[in-house]
């Protein structure tokens, strides 16, 4: 038995998800549109909040790109899953905000101009902190440096990537909805919803195609799954309450520590990590897990109006 348990072990740390090149490319594409659909709704007003009260934004950013990824090290060191489902717990990690943070806190009645705000912000800081995050957290896990090793990833080139998939379709979203508001007030309610439901799809069959991969080891990935996501919802809440905002302050920031941009992370793991089965099982399975218990939160919370008002 202690055999055949090893095997599978070492099976789910080498198995690849077959994804081709052309289907890579298609993925980019949507996710950039996917970006640039989001930042279609952002103008430059949205950080006017940073002038007038950095306090949300900055404890936000603290919990997305310090304090979760802290919390996932511990929880790596603690439980020890296998090095490839560890290595798809750092990279989710390092991740910013998910694409669907901004209709979920409105869903719970949270603070949208600062889900919003988060977005943006957090998307630029991706550009640089996702691969430095995930290089400095996978480095200081003996098994996980064995994957960096093997896959000599280059910080920088994941820099380029990420800038082209999120800092580029930012950007032009923004400068659109600068000069042309309305423009981008239309394109917006069509391009945010539909590229997202074209990415999802793409996802989907990428899962499909190599279903027997991900149905024999999801269960190894499912309540490791929904540890994770527990205590990244549990560390955004806490540190906002510890940091004294308000309540609808506090759902924001929950919602944005909890639903993970896991759609970046498949990306990355296609592309740099050659579709690594732990990796890309445990974030396809996140991806999948944020939104149900994203939208479960937001269900709870938006029956109980916080009852102050929004921010301009």
């Amino acid at each position: 038995m202690i055999t055949y348990i090893n095997l599978v072990d070492q099976i789910i740390d080498t198995v690849h998800i077959n994804f081709s090149t052309e289907a890579l490319w298609v993925m980019n594409l949507a996710l950039a549109f996917v970006m640039f659909g989001i930042a279609l709704e952002i103008s430059v007003s949205d950080f006017r909040h940073l002038v007038k009260s950095p306090k949300p934004v900055l404890v936000g950013v603290i919990s997305q790109f310090l304090l979760l990824p802290i919390v996932t090290f511990f929880l790596v060191w603690i439980v020890k899953p296998l090095p490839s489902i560890a290595m798809g717990m750092f990279m989710v990690a390092a991740c910013p905000g998910g694409n669907v943070s901004n209709f979920v806190t409105h869903l719970a009645k949270g603070n949208s101009a600062l889900s919003v705000s988060l977005t943006a912000i957090a998307t630029l800081l991706a550009i640089f902190l996702t691969p430095l995050n995930l290089q400095l957290w996978g480095s200081l896990y003996g098994p996980t440096h064995s994957i960096l090793k093997t896959v000599s990833i280059s910080p920088w080139e994941m820099i380029k990537l990420v800038a082209l998939l999120l800092g580029i379709p930012l950007v032009l979203g923004m400068w659109l909805n600068y000069i042309r508001p309305k423009l981008a007030e239309k394109m917006a309610k069509v391009l945010k919803v539909g590229s997202l439901l074209f990415f999802i799809t793409l996802i989907f069959l990428a899962l499909y195609n190599n279903r027997d991969v991900f149905m024999d080891y999801v269960f190894y990935v499912f309540w490791i799954v929904l540890l994770h996501n527990f205590l990244a919802f549990f560390t955004g809440f806490s540190w906002a309450k510890l940091m004294g905002l308000s309540q609808r302050d506090r759902k924001s920031i929950t919602i944005e520590t909890g639903i993970q941009n896991s759609g970046l992370g498949l990306l990355l793991i296609f592309t740099f990590f050659d579709g690594l089965g732990g990796m890309a099982i445990l974030t396809a399975f996140w991806g999948i897990w944020h939104l149900v218990s994203g939208l479960i939160l937001a269900t709870i919370w938006g029956y109980k109006p916080s009852g102050e008002k929004e921010l301009a």
